[in-house]
């Protein structure tokens, strides 16, 4: 049986023939699914306009983990966190996620504080204001005050060595770009999201495969970004989310090199 996320999907393309030839795929692979598979909600999300957190809320809004994979408890922390961090990266977050994100509460360990105004700030910006923060730091009329692609931070250019390098090792791991989907793979949501696919299961690979995602992918620059966004001049809502990704990665870090 399928998910609302799917039914409604269907409903905005077209039906299922339209929806799978927006996305580049074959009828029968839609025909197939009871939910969107989360390497294809970005794609799905773009040609629709419909939510990911609609899509696929599982992995967007509470856990991103296989229903059918044995995940532990560390590994499903992981996915979450990866996961809200590619949500809030890709996009300003709608009402629903800001109210969600308010009512977040933690002890006193750096990650929970770190969540903790996570949650102060979003509950005192509305969804007007977060947009236009995120436009301003993330788009901009040309460009916005920051640019969240590893070829940018470590080249100084976009669609670079890095981009041509990551798409190999996503080959690799059977994971295709959407054919109608025009962001580069690079982009820092979009590497969350595939870590989160990766700790969660819904992407099978070893945690060799894990831990050189991380290290080839992004550990060499999306710290660097996370601490641009915490000294934006533009940055409100996003100080917190910037502090919350640096928190986090150097505790991926210091895991990875323990288990190495």
């Amino acid at each position: 049986m399928r998910d609302s996320g799917l039914d409604r999907a269907i409903q905005v393309a077209g039906g299922q023939a339209e929806l799978a030839r927006r996305i580049g795929i074959s009828q029968p692979s839609v025909s197939n699914w009871n939910r969107v598979p989360a390497e294809r909600v970005i794609a799905v999300e773009a040609v629709t306009g419909i939510s990911r957190l609609e899509l696929r809320p599982d992995l967007y809004s509470e856990l991103a983990v296989a229903d059918d994979v044995d995940v532990d408890d560390v590994d499903v922390g992981r996915a979450q966190e990866y996961a809200l961090l590619a949500t809030l990266l890709s996009r300003a977050p709608p009402d629903t996620l800001l109210a969600q994100l308010a009512r977040l509460r933690g002890d006193a360990t750096p990650l929970e504080l770190a969540h903790t105004r996570l949650a102060q700030a979003a509950s005192t910006i509305t969804p007007v204001v977060v947009e236009r923060e995120y436009f301003d730091l993330f788009l901009g009329l040309g460009r916005g005050e920051l640019l969240p692609y590893a070829s940018f931070y470590l080249t100084g250019f976009l669609n670079e060595r890095p981009l041509s390098r990551l798409r190999q090792d996503l080959a690799a791991l059977g994971i295709e770009r959407a054919e109608n989907n025009f962001e580069p793979e690079d982009h820092a949501a979009t590497l969350c999201e595939i870590m989160a696919g990766l700790a969660g299961g819904c992407i099978p690979a070893s945690r060799d495969a894990q831990r050189l995602m991380f290290e080839k992918h992004i550990a060499p620059w999306m710290g660097r970004l996370f601490a641009d966004m915490e000294n934006a001049a533009g940055a409100n809502f996003y100080r917190p989310v910037g502090a919350l990704g640096r928190l986090f990665l150097e505790i991926e870090a210091e895991a990875f090199t323990l288990t190495n």
